[in-house]
């Protein structure tokens, strides 16, 4: 489980755009939120500051207490091994397998095969995808690709999922079921921020809601209220 807090932050890169601006909201340990607005809103930017990619202008970004302004070159590998990501795009090695596109990050982190072995066929036997493990990412449909990504970002077993347009390219019915492999990691304690402008599927789970508009906090819907 993870905490994440932004407190007034805000992002400005050069030539004067404010990506980012006086933000301010938390994702409590074990909790699950969309994070919505429109193109150009700031989601993005907003998940690249939790995941250190980018770091904030003014303001603090705290995770489990910890600013991760402070954080060293040395400490940053750590961060991000407790946060699985996303993408919209997959970014999938199509000359890998499955089962190694998966293993990339363990095998970064220097696990032994033993284990590497272990926590791969379980993150893909997760997702539905364990007696596909052999093939390559391009032989697979796009919600099977979406999966290896999901299987990927899990297979550290991260306190924090984010999860970056992660429908985008899916029908409602593919969307559906990825929004529900997102919801059992949830069950399990992990804490689980979705950016969406995906509007329908949103509004039909019964999750919180926080809203950007041109890099402000538009509003935010609690669970449970529409």
């Amino acid at each position: 489980m993870a905490h994440v807090r932004f407190d007034n932050v805000s992002k400005s890169y050069p030539g004067g755009h404010h990506a980012l601006s006086g933000v301010n909201f938390e994702i409590n340990q074990g909790e699950i939120a969309f994070l919505t607005g429109h193109s150009g809103a700031g989601k993005s930017t907003l998940l690249k500051l939790i995941m250190l990619m980018e770091k904030a202008t003014q303001g603090q970004v705290l995770v489990d207490g910890v600013n991760l302004s402070r954080l060293g070159n040395s400490q940053i590998p750590y961060h991000r091994r407790r946060v699985g990501v996303v993408f919209q795009n997959h970014q999938l090695l199509f000359d890998r397998s499955v089962f190694e596109n998966v293993a990339l990050p363990l095998r970064i982190s220097g696990y032994s095969s033993r284990d590497l072995e272990r926590r791969v066929r379980a993150a893909l036997d997760k997702v539905g995808l364990l007696k596909k493990e052999k093939q390559s990412p391009i032989e697979l449909s796009g919600g099977e690709q979406q999966r290896i990504g999901i299987a990927r970002a899990v297979v550290n077993k991260p306190s924090l999922i984010l999860a970056d347009e992660p429908t985008g390219n899916l029908d409602p019915t593919l969307s559906a079921e990825i929004m529900r492999l997102f919801e059992q990691f949830n069950d399990v304690g992990v804490s689980v921020l979705i950016a969406s402008h995906d509007l329908p599927l949103i509004d039909r789970l019964d999750h919180r809601v926080i809203g950007l508009k041109d890099g402000r906090l538009l509003n935010e819907r609690p669970a449970g209220g529409l």
